[in-house]
This record gives C-alpha cells, sequence and structure tokens, in this order.
C-alpha cells in the first residue's frame, strides 16, 4: 500500500506523483522554514506541479473535509472512549493541528495533484536520452 508505485507513497512522502523519485518541497515534512513553499517543477522528471494558476485551490477542501472528520474522531476518541473532559479533547486537538498544520497543508496538495497526475515509471529514463 505504501510501496513506490502507489499514490499512497507519493502523498506520504511528499514525493512526485510522476516519477516518485523527487521531492515536492523545499524543505522536510516538518519543518517551519519555507514550510508552504514547494518547488516549481520535479529536479528528475521535470513535471509542473504549478500547470495553471490557482491550481491548488482544490487542496483548500480536501484538507478541509479531513481535518474537519479527524477533528470529530480525535475528540469522540478522547471524550467517548477514553473518558477524558471535552476541554482536554479540545485542548489536545488543537496542540496536535497546531503542531501538524504544515503536514497537512502538503499532504492535501500531495493528495490534489495525485488525482490528476499518473505515476509513469519509465519517464526517468525518456528525460535522460
Amino acid at each position: 500500500m505504501f510501496n513506490k508505485g502507489s499514490k499512497s507513497y507519493s502523498i506520504f512522502n511528499l514525493k512526485c506523483p510522476q516519477c516518485q523519485e523527487g521531492n515536492a518541497f523545499e524543505t522536510g515534512s516538518w519543518s517551519f522554514k519555507k514550510s508552504f513553499d514547494m518547488k516549481e517543477t520535479c529536479e528528475c522528471c521535470g513535471l509542473d506541479y504549478f500547470p495553471e494558476p490557482g491550481y491548488y485551490y482544490g487542496a483548500m477542501f480536501i484538507s478541509y473535509i479531513w481535518t474537519g472528520w479527524f477533528s470529530l474522531l480525535f475528540v469522540a476518541v478522547f471524550h467517548w472512549i477514553l473518558k477524558w473532559s471535552q476541554e482536554v479533547a479540545f485542548g489536545l486537538l488543537i496542540l496536535f493541528l497546531v503542531v501538524n498544520f504544515v503536514y497537512i497543508f502538503r499532504i492535501s496538495r500531495m493528495m490534489w495533484i495525485n488525482i490528476n497526475v499518473k505515476y509513469q515509471p519509465d519517464i526517468l529514463r525518456k528525460s535522460e536520452k
């Protein structure tokens, strides 16, 4: 499921969806330096990460949807299953989201671009010729 060639590999490792070799972002996953800076193109296969203005507008909706569902499940588990107070459950949720907001942003962008770009294992060999 998370092996090279799968969409999940590209999404969770923040790799180019076309070649799955190049990094899509300039810094590491939880870096707060240049946290929102995405490379213009893949250094390995040349995929344009910004094919049109406003391309990642849809990623905002992906982020909103999965953050909302995650938040509901997170609070439900801590409040109803573990029997912690509602204030503590929401406090932990806020702490978790503050620490991981950059990763959520990046994962959402990678989900969006993986919808439109297909993995091509032989793309590197073509570009080297």
